[in-house]
């Protein structure tokens, strides 16, 4: 690991070899595995200009380090449409070293660029370490997330 701050990029389909490794990390850190298939569908949105999701990688040297994706969508709340950050992702041996904060940062300022109203995710609660860096740099909203799965 250098101390050159990662450098932020949007995800393109060339990416692909690089982003698996970090999307399996990330279902394995919630103990969670989605289908092969479910993931192919993932990565054509996430590289699809027409859909809503996007996502970005940083980079150490010619390593991917982390991601992130996030979704645009409507709000009956305000007339600007939201961002959801719904997958964020650093690898353990860069975890605090700020590589989570700047792909926040990247998806608060594409936001900006873009005319939205607001970023926000969620976290699971036993995700304490990454809590500490949510706390500094958003506001928790006080809501609690009921699911119902069909």
């Amino acid at each position: 690991m250098n101390n050159i701050p990662p450098a932020i990029r949007a995800l393109s389909p060339d990416d692909h070899a690089s982003w698996l490794p970090l999307w399996r990390g990330y279902q394995s850190f919630y103990k969670v595995d989605i289908p092969a298939e479910v993931s192919e569908v993932t990565w054509r949105r996430l590289n699809d200009p027409r859909e809503p999701m996007a996502g970005a990688l940083a980079w150490s040297g010619a390593s991917a380090v982390g991601l992130v994706h996030h979704i645009r969508h409507r709000s009956c709340w305000t007339a600007a449409d939201y961002c959801y950050l719904q997958d964020l992702f650093v690898a353990p041996e860069f975890r605090g070293t700020g590589v989570g904060r700047r792909l926040i940062e990247y998806v608060y300022a594409l936001a900006r660029e873009q005319g939205l109203n607001r970023v926000y995710w969620l976290t699971h609660e036993t995700n304490t370490e990454a809590m500490r860096l949510y706390d500094r740099i958003a506001a928790r909203s006080g809501f609690v997330q009921y699911r119902h799965l069909l």
